[in-house]
């Protein structure tokens, strides 16, 4: 499960004897907890907006005035949220400040989202409907196949015109989702020639769609 850790700093507190950062994170990151995080600019730095009556205001600085602010945040995979919270304590800012750890919303299915992608590719391929593979890409996708490298929804649009029908067969298919990219490695037989696929997608809202696509030739 996911867990978004927001690191509160606290102006008044004495950093000058909190132990360094970097263990923390290469710890986690080692162990496959810690996915990935950064430090944030200062609260000075931040601009708050808000929207009333259709007017946008806008103010410097950050929501409340408080002397804890949000100085970073960290994205941690645990089994559960004990170990999200021990990971938290170990924080060298929990010393000095507070760590806000928070579950993810769980009410989506990424993977499952990818592979209906990935199965709306495959039917429009055996079909060669064009506009229908084209909605599964993004607008500066890039496709690099056999050498050759594509960039743009124009420039797919003519290989796809060009191809025609052809019979898609995914044999194997990995996904791996990392909040809002993912990739994807696939080994796909096309019309008797076996292929490997490595694929990128992005989260664009709503739905996922392919941002980048590398096609090679099967060796075994």
């Amino acid at each position: 499960m996911k867990y978004m850790l927001l690191v509160c700093g606290d102006d008044t507190a004495d950093a000058s004897g909190m132990a360094p950062v970097e263990p923390w994170v290469d710890e986690l990151g080692d162990r496959g907890v810690r996915l990935h995080g950064h430090r944030l600019a200062q609260p000075a730095d931040a601009v708050t907006v808000r929207v009333r009556g259709g007017e946008v205001l806008r103010t410097d600085g950050p929501f409340a005035e408080t002397k804890e602010y949000v100085a970073g945040f960290d994205i941690l995979e645990c089994a559960g949220l004990e170990e999200a919270v021990e990971a938290a304590a170990k924080h060298p800012v929990a010393t000095i400040g507070a760590m806000e750890v928070r579950p993810f919303w769980e009410d989506e299915d990424a993977e499952g989202e990818i592979r209906r992608l990935d199965a709306e590719l495959t039917a429009a391929a055996g079909t060669g409907d064009v506009e229908r593979a084209l909605a599964c890409y993004a607008q500066d996708a890039e496709v690099v196949a056999h050498g050759r490298a594509d960039r743009g929804v124009e420039a797919l649009r003519k290989i796809w015109a060009e191809t025609g029908p052809v019979t898609r067969e995914v044999l194997e298919f990995r996904v791996h989702v990392d909040e809002s990219i993912a990739f994807g490695h696939a080994l796909v037989r096309t019309d008797g020639r076996l292929l490997r696929v490595t694929t990128g997608y992005r989260n664009v809202g709503p739905r996922w769609v392919i941002v980048h696509e590398h096609v090679t030739e099967a060796t075994s």
